[in-house]
């Protein structure tokens, strides 16, 4: 965290995560709310939990595709809590299924980090709390759910709960990226339809649990097929984005986040920039020549895994066509740019492939030419340019080597 992340998010990260265990253990020892229904905590618990594990794969692909993601199905869950638990318990609440999905789910995601992971259970248990927290300030935590009063709560509880969780996120979004794009902050017009189905099926599940119990699990379908949508819209867009080849960003998608850290690089100012390395396969050619453009195509396979294995995971690596590769290395100066620069030729250069039977092809080489912003140009564009020509010098200084 204290590596990747801003002093100011740290601060603010750390402040909602001292809140929300305050209330929550103040609300506890208080019994704020009123005294609890354990049988309505245990149900709420076990239809998260069962949900989370049924759509665990899901899951995981989604945050995979997608290191920011604004839609968590769990709220369907939170909204029926926040009508049937007092403050605190649907708190604990948030924070046992958020805990289930980071043991199951997230941690085997990279763009998951334990931080992040933190500061969003946070952020839940405030939401909840304050949805919760208001219905029993107005008294409304009673009302029958039959009733226009009961209506009007389920619709408070829900505003309530997206308006706060909405402010919490887009500052927390802010803070750690300083975007500004009203999609990054506050999620696209889908997304937001998306999180108001969901809010509407917890509606349906807190009705169901007040007058008949045993329909909450007629929930659970429509939950997970709305989930599995969702991952499919995403596997759509990663699609038009990836390069079929080798999996890795096509030329379009890797210029497309390299542009976002250039917007941020620049707005952090001074002493603020990024790294690109341009790499290219010396003698790519003659591979497809003798051994044909099958073979070759897995070479270029495994050359891919070789550099993604050889630089961080805050880095982004691309095709830009034919054998050329392309590495995005985020907050990196000329120092360490050289390090990892010199990483990616040393495995490409121990890389062995094997294409079938005996055959074994190795030997590999790649060139790499190295720009860093500012220093190479005041754009991206210009930073690419140099990184290119870089290369070249590579090539002609006799391949196999990295130049700057």
């Amino acid at each position: 965290m204290w590596a990747v992340a801003r002093r100011r998010w740290i601060g603010y990260a750390m402040a909602c995560e001292a809140v929300a265990g305050a209330l929550m253990v103040t609300g506890l020892a208080t019994g704020f709310g009123g005294p609890v229904q354990f049988s309505s905590f245990g149900v709420l618990v076990g239809l998260g939990i069962a949900q989370a594990e049924m759509s665990r794969r899901i899951e995981r692909l989604r945050r995979w595709m997608s290191g920011q993601t604004h839609i968590n199905v769990t709220s369907v869950w939170y909204l029926a809590g926040a009508f049937l638990l007092p403050p605190a318990w649907v708190a604990l609440l948030a924070l046992v299924l958020y805990l289930h999905l980071w043991l199951r789910v997230w941690r085997h995601v990279r763009t998951r980090p334990a931080h992040r992971f933190a500061a969003s259970t946070a952020w839940a248990m405030l939401s909840c709390f304050a949805a919760s927290a208001v219905l029993t300030i107005g008294g409304l935590d009673q009302a029958r759910l039959d009733t226009a009063y009961g209506v009007l709560a389920l619709v408070l509880a829900a505003a309530v709960f997206e308006l706060v969780n909405v402010v919490l996120v887009a500052t927390g979004i802010y803070l750690y990226t300083t975007s500004r794009s009203p999609a990054d902050l506050i999620g696209t017009w889908e997304d937001n339809a998306f999180e108001l189905a969901t809010l509407c099926l917890g509606g349906l599940a807190a009705l169901a649990f007040v007058h008949q119990p045993v329909l909450v699990v007629f929930v659970l379908p429509p939950l997970l097929l709305l989930h599995r949508y969702l991952l499919l819209k995403q596997q759509l867009q990663v699609a038009v984005v990836t390069d079929e080849k080798t999996g890795l960003l096509n030329t379009a998608g890797w210029h497309e986040l390299a542009t976002r850290e250039f917007t941020r690089a620049r707005r952090r100012g001074t002493g603020s920039g990024f790294a690109v390395l341009m790499i290219d396969l010396d003698h790519f050619k003659r591979i497809n020549d003798t051994y044909g453009h099958l073979t070759g195509d897995e070479v270029l396979a495994a050359v891919a895994v070789a550099i993604e294995a050889s630089v961080r995971q805050s880095d982004t690596v691309g095709r830009f066509g034919g054998e050329e590769f392309v590495v995005l290395l985020p907050a990196t100066g000329d120092t360490d740019v050289l390090g990892i620069a010199e990483r990616v030729r040393v495995a490409v250069g121990e890389l062995t492939v094997a294409v079938g039977g005996p055959l074994r092809i190795s030997g590999l080489s790649v060139s790499v030419g190295v720009a860093c912003y500012p220093q190479a140009g005041n754009t991206l564009d210009e930073v690419l340019r140099s990184a290119d020509a870089a290369l070249y010098r590579a090539k002609d200084g006799g391949r196999n080597r990295v130049a700057v």
